[in-house]
């Protein structure tokens, strides 16, 4: 098929044309001829029927019959060829015989005779075109009444487009003689003739000629008087809108304002009394609601392009809009008797009841603007027409109330819209002010049922406003944040709590519309703020409480349905689900649960899940032919009932001692699984959180109880098989002809995210005892390539521990997957703890000596420096030096440029190169005489009132003094002394090897200081054995046995002790005097970890649940008061996952050793033992804001877990930030103190 015959021709010609037909509207749509070729090059893309029409297949099968063979034997010489792999085929062939076919002599000919006979075509297109053109103004001068009826035939009454339309083109003095002849004293008959001749011309010549301003105040006495020109009128408006520019259409769109202004005021209709409705099919309805629905399109769609013309233009149509809309009664609209009038708000509502039109005229600032300033100015009485209180049940009514109060919805959003109020209101005394206008609102939301014929409601449109406007920040102050609005919602729930009947129209609907109203107003900070701590909120009986109280006591009643109202299941079920909800976005934050925790809300809500949960457990296993006891949806609600209270509990753990609440409910096990639930599912936490379950996930890992309910959940396992799916077996799905990018950074992006996630799992010592104590790596002579890791022990065997060729090999990314693992191993060794568990059972620096050792390739040669040789070199200084930010130099983990690219000296033996340890400066001395200074620190005018910045003037030896004065000082008054004191004779057994090789890390450190001699580890195993046989002897006698963590001594390292050893010089004996003096203040319960694990000191149920002080009361508030003390530092933790609480539990419990250089160390205790335990707390939120900007900073990088457990804190300086501290205790101490005095007390 070379050549295209005349018959062939012909058809391609009439195939085109009907294309054209097909496409008419996108082309004459087009502003260029530019943007329609590109309409036409890109027809496929957009069209979905590009492939049906005629002219496409017609095509299609000509390249067939042209091609085809081509294509053949193409594909079946490719096919014979070699070169192409199993999964990517297909593309290949595909691409290889496209490229040859399009290579071939056949296809060239065919491009070339198809071009040559479509031109022939479009040119013949073009030559018919002009003719018809040619014709059709010939016809045109030949009778121009004749050619205006059989062009225009268009009967659509908002037609869209002129194109392939012609008209009759009349003269100016032709248009000035129909305007004389539509004059309303001319007969019906020649109006009649002379508006249809109107009709047939081209809008913008009507709208251009002179004579358009006596035409324009003619149209609305022309719509009256000539009722069957209605529809012809209506569709010369129409064309006029979606073919002229908008100077055209605006005088048009103010006329047909101006028309039904005039034409509401002049009939002056009524809405039907009783329940007898409107029928839209009665002549004058109809007529005024096409009118309106003309206008309302034109509403909804001028928007697009008013912005492009002069403000006055659009300025005039929102005018004329306002206008019409304001008519009210006192304009004359009200009909006589007790009818009401109908308006055009009620025909506008009925077209367009959310108010659509209104909402695109607010969205932007341009037209915004002009709404505000017509509003404030001239109209004012339109806001006031929109709050109605008084509502019948009939449909208009409600459509009107809908469609108003989506306008004040959208007016109450923004700043200007807000001081339109207050406004007046007809028949009303007073103004109407916005927080009066709320609680009218709120009342309707009570009062009003739902209208018949209707799946929505007055109260579920009030709802949605309510929500709307808590959903913003400046809305919710002005409008939610109000005493009356809050007493209003409240109101209600005050009632039913005196066990009166509250004046609820529907009360489960209502009851949750407040809870959810009340949530969104929880879940802001100036919103939890007003629940809290606004006592005058709420008048008690007697004195006034804040909302918080009253909404926990209505919660605590609904679970323990002492409310007779809502006894029934169903309703319980909804109802209290809403208010815990409410309650839950309180106690998941610090001073929320704080304000909270009197209730023991945690022990309702457990007490309701464990009721149900043994209802779910009884209900019988359905049997075949047997009368079901209970109907399928009662089940399921009972179901639904269990998850929600599950998910509620849950949420206690999103704070330290809320985790420790969660605990005592017993329930922890449940509440996990079902987070692990979610979590795999990727569901969102709750409709009004933000971020998902890391940050719980987080605070949960970071005790003991949390590690062994995640690790039962299942998501410890999930975690490391998802882990090492992303490093080694990559996405099935992804195409061989796509590969896999080479990752250019250690932790490659795709697999970051995990990477942090088993950060997060594994920064607690907790739970690294519990995940790898006593276990063994398995060190296999033989892994299957299938083989997937499913625990902690399995990852560090196959990605840490790589220590022979069967591992390496085992692995397909062997570089990335053991850097991975490397890396992982750096973060896990910041934590002191950590690192002995994996030095005593995987002796981890052996192993990675011995990888660097065969890292050499000759024994003369220098090691070969890659990514794993720079990682293993990074980790074994890192390992094998303590030491702050001035006393240790740790490698950098990239190559420099130059000759040199790593200077850094790498080892396979010890010792280490001293290069890593920084010579540290001559401590200064004091030039007064040691007794003066203790004589002067120490007077008994002085003592308690020492003031701390004393000690940062004093040497190591004199603060050691100065230290060990001040506790004996405290111990001996009765005021100070928290525990009682020890009865210990001083009595110990051998020193095991264990303790040994601990404490020579530890005096390695002291002897870098210049502050223990040689062979001081024996005194140092001393101490640790008196300290343990000294707490022992404080853990009670269990009946039965003990949980695994309080099995035996503090399974942790004495930080604290080995501290104070450090501090005393080596002397063992001062240090034990000091210890046992110091474990008689309050003080030692926080700076001294292992003094109350498993203690009797402590409640049993909190010494059985391994949660330590520390965690539950100093990190509980550090959280609290670093989110209102350093707000941008705790909104970076809650991003990244993180939390503080983590952190500071790590730094306390090895006592800053490799974060702060050891003066600050010894300020740190210092400070403590001398101002109070609080100043722990104080330390940790100083510290957090020393370190604000980096801690943005890496939030940015998504590395923040990272950067805060292997960076030193630099530049810190406690002296620094000591009057930061005291202006914390003057506004925190209170509480902190307070709480801290109470842990010898039940949590709740």
């Amino acid at each position: 098929m070379s050549q295209f015959s005349a018959e062939a021709e012909a058809e391609l010609q009439s195939l085109l044309r009907q294309l054209l037909k097909s496409i008419k509207d996108r082309i004459s749509g087009a502003p260029s001829i530019e943007c329609a070729e590109e309409i036409l090059l890109h027809l496929e893309e957009t069209d979905k029927n590009f492939h049906n029409y005629e002219f496409v297949k017609y095509l299609r099968q000509y390249v067939e019959s042209s091609l085809g063979a081509v294509i053949e034997e193409e594909t079946e010489s490719c096919a014979r060829g070699e070169g192409y792999a199993v999964g990517s085929v297909q593309d290949t062939l595909v691409h290889a015989v496209t490229r040859k076919t399009r290579e071939s002599g056949e296809y060239k000919q065919m491009m070339q005779t198809l071009k040559n006979t479509m031109m022939v075509v479009v040119e013949s297109l073009i030559n018919k075109f002009e003719e018809d053109q040619l014709r059709k103004e010939e016809m045109h001068r030949e009778s121009q009444h004749q050619q205006s009826n059989s062009h225009y035939t268009d009967n659509c009454s908002d037609s869209d487009s002129s194109f392939n339309q012609s008209y009759a083109f009349i003269k100016q003095e032709q248009l000035q003689v129909l305007a004389e002849k539509l004059d309303p004293s001319r007969p019906k008959e020649v109006r009649w003739e002379a508006l249809q001749a109107l009709c047939c011309a081209p809008p913008s010549d009507v709208l251009s000629c002179e004579s358009w301003s006596g035409l324009q105040r003619l149209a609305p006495m022309i719509l009256f008087c000539l009722l069957s020109t209605q529809d012809k009128v209506l569709r010369f408006f129409a064309k006029t809108f979606s073919c002229s520019p908008l100077n055209v259409t605006r005088e048009i769109y103010t006329s047909l304002a101006k028309s039904l202004e005039s034409d509401f005021l002049y009939h002056k209709l009524s809405l039907p009394t009783g329940s007898a409705g409107i029928d839209v099919n009665r002549q004058d309805i109809t007529r005024l609601l096409k009118q309106m629905r003309l206008m309302n399109d034109f509403q909804k769609e001028v928007t697009t392009f008013w912005i492009r013309h002069p403000e006055k233009y659009m300025e005039e149509i929102i005018e004329s809009t306002f206008s019409l809309l304001s008519i009210n009664p006192e304009h004359g609209l009200e009909p006589q008797g007790s009818e009401k009038a109908l308006k055009p708000m009620h025909l506008i509502a009925l077209l367009d009841i959310k108010a659509t039109w209104f909402k695109k005229w607010m969205h932007g600032y341009y037209s915004r603007t002009v709404v505000f300033r017509l509003l404030e100015r001239k109209y004012k009485s339109l806001v006031s027409t929109a709050q109605r209180t008084l509502y019948t049940t009939k449909e208009l009514e409600y459509m009107y109330f809908v469609h108003s109060l989506c306008v004040l919805g959208r007016l109450l959003m923004y700043t200007n819209g807000r001081k339109l109020f207050p406004v007046t209101v007809w028949k009303r005394k007073d103004p109407v002010s916005l927080t009066d206008l709320l609680v009218i609102l709120i009342s309707i939301m009570y009062q009003h049922p739902k209208p018949p014929h209707s799946d929505s409601s007055h109260a579920g449109v009030v709802h949605v406003l309510l929500r709307t406007l808590g959903d913003r920040t400046e809305c919710a102050v002005e409008c939610l944040y109000q005493t009356p609005v809050i007493e209003t919602l409240l109101a209600p729930i005050i009632t039913l709590l005196k066990g009166e009947q509250a004046k609820l129209n529907s009360p489960e609907t209502s009851l949750i519309h407040i809870a959810d109203t009340l949530a969104r107003i929880a879940t802001t900070e100036r919103g939890l703020s007003l629940f809290l701590y606004e006592r005058n909120l709420v008048s008690g009986e007697g004195e006034g409480i804040s909302a918080a109280h009253v909404i926990v006591q209505f919660t605590q009643r609904l679970l323990a349905k002492e409310l007779p109202l809502l006894r029934n299941a169903e309703t319980s079920y909804g109802v209290s689900g809403a208010f815990i909800f409410v309650c839950r976005q309180m106690y998941n934050t610090c001073e929320g649960l704080q304000v909270l925790r009197p209730y023991g809300l945690h022990e309702c809500i457990a007490a309701a899940w464990k009721k149900t949960s043994s209802l779910s457990e009884r209900v019988p296993t359905p049997v075949p032919g047997a009368i079901p006891g209970t109907s399928s949806q009662e089940l399921q609600n009972v179901v639904v009932w269990e998850e929600t209270l599950l998910d509620n509990l849950l949420n206690f753990a999103a704070t330290p001692k809320g985790l420790l609440l969660l605990q005592q409910t017993g329930a922890i096990n449940e509440c996990v699984t079902y987070m692990f639930s979610r979590f795999t599912k990727k569901l969102q936490v709750s409709r009004c959180e933000k971020f998902g379950y890391g940050v719980m996930v987080t605070q949960v890992a970071a005790t003991a109880p949390g590690v062994v309910a995640l690790h039962s959940s299942g998501f410890v396992q999930a975690l490391v098989v998802e882990i090492w799916s992303v490093l080694e077996c990559g996405r099935e799905d992804v195409r061989v002809v796509h590969p896999k990018s080479t990752p250019m950074d250690p932790i490659d992006r795709s697999c970051l995210k995990s990477f942090l996630s088993l950060v997060n799992l594994l920064s607690s010592p907790h739970a690294m005892w519990e995940l790898l104590g006593q276990q063994p790596l398995p060190n296999k002579a033989e892994y299957n390539l299938r083989e997937m890791p499913t625990s902690i022990t399995d990852l560090i065997d196959r990605l840490i521990a790589v220590n022979s060729d069967v591992k390496i090999h085992s692995l397909f990314n062997y570089e990335q997957s053991h850097t991975f693992g490397l890396r992982l191993l750096s973060v896990m060794c910041c934590n002191l703890d950590s690192l002995l568990l994996l030095e005593s059972q995987y002796n981890i620096s052996d192993m990675l000596l011995q990888c660097q050792k065969d890292n050499i390739t000759d024994p003369s040669s220098d090691f070969i420096i890659d990514g794993l040789s720079v990682e293993r070199n990074h980790i074994l200084v890192r390992m094998s030096v303590i030491g702050g930010p001035s006393e240790r130099r740790l490698p950098l983990r990239v190559l420099q440029k130059g000759t040199d690219p790593y200077p850094w000296p790498m080892f396979s033996s010890y010792p280490l190169p001293k290069y890593y340890i920084l010579n540290l400066p001559k401590t200064t001395r004091c030039k007064q005489g040691k007794n003066y200074i203790l004589e002067m620190a120490f007077s008994k005018a002085s003592v308690m009132f020492l003031n701390p910045t004393m000690c940062f003037l004093y040497p190591p030896p004199v603060l050691a003094d100065l230290l060990e004065k001040a506790v004996s000082y405290l111990s001996a008054l009765p005021s100070e002394c928290f525990f009682p004191p020890a009865d210990y004779i001083g009595e110990c057994g051998i020193v095991n090897p264990e303790c040994l090789n601990l404490c020579l890390f530890v005096c390695r450190y002291g002897r870098h200081l210049n502050l223990l001699r040689d062979n001081s580890e024996q005194d140092l195993c001393l101490l640790m054995k008196h300290c343990q046989e000294l707490l022992s002897q404080q853990r009670p006698l269990h009946n039965s046995p003990p949980p695994d963590t309080l099995q035996g001594a503090y399974p942790g390292h004495d930080w604290f002790a080995s501290t104070v050893f450090l501090i005393m010089a080596g002397d063992m004996e001062r240090a034990l005097r000091l210890l046992l003096h110091l474990s008689t203040l309050l003080t030692s319960a926080f700076l001294w970890p292992a003094r109350l694990h498993g203690s009797v000191h402590l409640p049993m149920e909190i010494a059985q649940s391994s949660i330590h002080p520390v965690y539950s009361c100093t990190a509980h508030y550090v959280e609290m008061l670093l989110k209102t003390e350093v707000p941008l530092v705790f909104s970076a933790f809650r991003m990244s996952g993180f939390t503080p609480s983590q952190m500071c539990v790590q730094w306390l419990g090895q006592c800053f050793w490799n974060y702060l250089d050891w003066s600050e160390i010894c300020h740190y205790v210092s400070t403590c033992v001398v101002m109070g335990p609080d100043y722990q707390v104080y330390m940790c939120v100083a510290v957090l804001k020393h370190l604000q900007q980096d801690i943005l900073q890496h939030t940015q990088t998504q590395d923040l877990q990272v950067f805060l457990k292997e960076e030193p804190i630099q530049g810190f300086r406690v002296s620094n930030y000591l009057e930061y501290m005291e202006g914390l205790e003057r506004s925190y101490r209170t509480m902190v103190l307070t709480d801290m005095n109470n842990i010898s007390q039940r949590v709740s």
